[in-house]
Formats: C-alpha cells, structure tokens, sequence
C-alpha cells in the first residue's frame, strides 16, 4: 500500500499510530549475503559506531548527529553506495570519521560480514550499535503473502536479533556498551495493513528489555526508541490534506524531524547519564502514542 492509502486507512480507521518506516525501505535480499567496503577510515578516535541502513533518512540523521561528536561511524547500507559515501564525507566534515559497508542485514552471513568489516576498518572494537535497517511490505492480513511478512521479519526483527547477538559478543568481553533498537509506535499497538511491520517492532520492544536484563550485568545498555510520524520523503508525497488531518491527532500538532529522532539516539549512546537507563523503548511521537509508555 501506497504511503497515501496507508494515511487514509489511519484516519478512517481512528488507527492513530502509523508512520513511515524507520531506515530505508529497499528490497529484501534474503537470498544472498555480500559486504562492500568503502575506503579504510582515518583520522577521528571516538567510539566506534554502526548505525545499521545508514544511508538515509533516519539512519543518515543518526550517523551524521554521531559523527558531528567525533564518532567513527560505519554507515551500513543495502543498495545505495553513493548515498553511503556521501554520508560518510559530511561525517568527516563534521570532525568525525566513517567508513560505508555494503551488507545484507536480513541474514546472518551479511551481518558477519559487517561485523568482519568494522573490525578490519578500525583497530578499537564496536561501542555502539544502532539497528536501524528496516524495511516495509504493507498489505491487509487476508493478502499478506508468505514472503511479505519473512522479508519484514527477516529484516526487522532476526536482523536486530544476530546484529545485537554479534555486537554483544565483543561489547560484554570489553564490558562497556551500548544497543540502540529502532522500533515504532506501530509495535505499541498495531496498524491496519501493516501486521508484519507491526510484529516486527512489537518484537524487537521485547528483545529490548530481554537483553537488556542479560546484558546488564556487564554494563552494556539497550534501549529502544519508537518515532511517530516523522518528516521525510515519504510524508513529503502525502497530499498536504491527509498531512493536515494527521497532524490534528498529534499533541505537539507537526511531524518530527529527522534530527529530533537523531539527537534521542545520540543522548543514549553517548552521554553518561544514560547509562542508568535500559531496557525501555521511548517514544518520540510529539505524543501521538501518549499512554503506551
């Protein structure tokens, strides 16, 4: 379904809690598993940081609000190595460093090889994970195919699963760290046409609070952020109508910006004071899903 008719379904339907997918929408590639590496990283010593589809839209916002810190940042990303690239030339603009790594985050092979790659990039071990990469196959529960709802689980939810498992591993042993989930609104309390999507999220808000309870212990953090409705280009081809009405149910009465999601993101990775919180998903939603924390 069109960004449109999912808008549509929404209002008619008093279904307030959609919104446009987190990371990029690209196809699934559960079928095969490939790595490409960009040019090997210089300069910065900050922590080093993988932001999972992090080519664009929200991911991009995160590696960029990263990097702006200093950060070395790997921008993983599925088909667009130009728009990878790119981001990684604004993160060394920034003061930051970065590296782009073309990896299958819907299969195990391919976050092996992200994993292979970071350590190959930059010679100190992953602080920050933010599993970003997210894709959609909207379609009502009576006309969801079997391979719409494995390519949203294989992305959505196994990926965020063996990304955190691999990033564990080495995060528990150096006993700092720290996991950053993107999930959604739409995992607090569904949406027509997006069952897959929806158990997608509801699922990684679950894995959350289970890791975070066994990884706690040896001072890794993992948390959980839920956006609303936020601006992008998706929203941008809304009729400026549907938007209106949309925004009537939102709180704050607007969309949320990219770098709102961002700098979320980045107080949990990197300031101090999160390091005693764990195991919640925090909505940024302008209050969309008030009542669900």
């Amino acid at each position: 379904a069109s960004l449109r008719s999912m808008a549509l379904a929404l209002l008619s339907a008093s279904a307030l809690a959609w919104r446009a997918p987190v990371g990029h929408a690209v196809p699934s590639l559960a079928t095969r598993s490939f790595s490409r590496v960009s040019a090997p990283a210089m300069a910065a010593d900050g922590p080093v940081c993988i932001v999972t589809g992090g080519s664009r839209g929200l991911g991009k916002a995160i590696a960029l609000a990263l990097g702006k810190e200093g950060c070395r940042v790997v921008v993983n990303y599925a088909a667009s190595a130009d728009a990878a690239e790119a981001v990684v030339e604004e993160i060394k603009g920034l003061g930051g460093d970065g590296v782009a790594v073309q990896a299958d985050m819907s299969t195990t092979e391919g976050i092996a090889s992200l994993f292979k790659a970071t350590s190959e990039a930059f010679d100190s071990p992953v602080e920050v994970l933010v599993n970003n990469a997210g894709i959609t196959r909207d379609t009502l529960v009576l006309r969801m195919k079997e391979k719409q709802w494995n390519d949203v689980i294989d992305t959505n939810l196994n990926g965020v699963f063996f990304a955190s498992q691999a990033a564990a591993k080495v995060m528990l042993k150096n006993r700092k760290g720290r996991i950053i989930n993107m999930a959604s609104v739409v995992g607090r309390f569904g949406n027509v046409g997006q069952a897959n999507y929806a158990a997608a999220k509801g699922g990684v808000i679950a894995m959350t609070m289970t890791m975070a309870r066994e990884f706690g212990p040896r001072g890794v953090t993992v948390n959980a952020v839920a956006p609303g409705f936020i601006d992008s280009d998706m929203s941008a081809a809304v009729p400026a109508e549907i938007l209106e009405s949309v925004k009537k149910n939102i709180p704050v009465g607007r969309l949320g910006k990219p770098e709102e999601v961002a700098g979320l993101v980045k107080y949990l990775a990197l300031d101090p004071s999160a390091m005693y919180i764990t195991g919640h998903c925090l909505n940024i939603d302008g209050g969309l899903a008030i009542g669900t924390c």
